[in-house]
């Protein structure tokens, strides 16, 4: 077997235990006892450690947008056009997919690191022997926390994304705050709002399945706890990818109709 095939046969393998596992998160979610003191937990350490960084991601996204898109509005005399032009990009596409890859760097490496160092000190096997279900402590509350708080980060991003280019556009055509936000929310429609909120939330779900399947199923020593941690960031990445074009393209159908 060459090493493509080898490869390739690995890949489709780690799908296969991928959906594996995300089956196994639906079935444990349902089951009692409901652990909602850790996933308040995890949901404070999720956005508490995210939102600075969110928000300054998005606030430069805001400022570099405007300021390269400005001279070609300019050029055809379309300058006016701008809030309503950044409003839309960053609602329908700039500001979920921004924000889940900066998520997915921290968010995602953060739970493959953690998960995978209680593997390689046998935590997780020392839970397992007392009797808790490491799975659902650990996972259900993981995964559920992050599907919950990407949504309002990205929320929050778009917030602040926008008002870093209202700042540019009142220091460069002197327009209000006021003005700029009434055309922002005049060019918003239902159908750009209602798609976006949407695939945040497999966003999240994506980024805290693979980060929890990465440090759950980490390889002993010390390695295999970076290598957890670097995989889950590569993989959510690409899977990230994946669900938006899936979203973009259903979405697209639904404007036909």
């Amino acid at each position: 077997m060459n090493s493509f095939s080898f490869k390739l046969k690995t890949f489709f393998l780690e799908i296969g235990e991928l959906s594996l596992f995300a089956g196994r998160f639906f079935k444990e979610l349902f089951k009692r006892p409901f652990e909602y003191s850790e996933f308040l937990r995890q949901c404070y350490l999720v956005g508490n450690k995210s939102i600075v960084l969110v928000g300054l991601t998005g606030f430069i996204i805001g400022l570099v947008l405007t300021l390269q898109t400005r001279p070609t509005l300019a050029e055809f005399g379309a300058v006016s056009w701008m809030p309503s032009m950044v409003g839309i990009s960053i609602v329908r596409e700039i500001g979920p997919m921004i924000t889940a890859l900066v998520c997915a760097g921290k968010i995602g490496s953060g739970i493959g690191a953690e998960l995978g160092s209680m593997r390689v000190t046998e935590q997780i096997d020392a839970m397992e022997v007392s009797g808790t279900n490491p799975f659902k402590f650990l996972v259900v509350t993981r995964i559920l926390a992050v599907t919950m708080m990407l949504p309002i980060l990205i929320i929050f991003g778009d917030a602040i994304a926008l008002y870093g280019s209202y700042i540019i556009e009142n220091l460069k055509g002197n327009v209000s705050f006021q003005l700029f936000f009434n055309q922002v929310f005049d060019a918003l429609e239902f159908g750009d709002i209602l798609p976006a909120t949407i695939k945040s939330f497999f966003f999240g779900f994506a980024i805290g399945l693979v980060g929890c399947f990465k440090g759950y199923f980490c390889k002993k020593g010390t390695a295999g706890v970076g290598k957890a941690a670097n995989s889950a960031v590569v993989y959510t990445s690409i899977l990230l990818f994946i669900l938006d074009f899936i979203a973009v393209f259903v979405a697209d159908i639904f404007y036909e109709l």
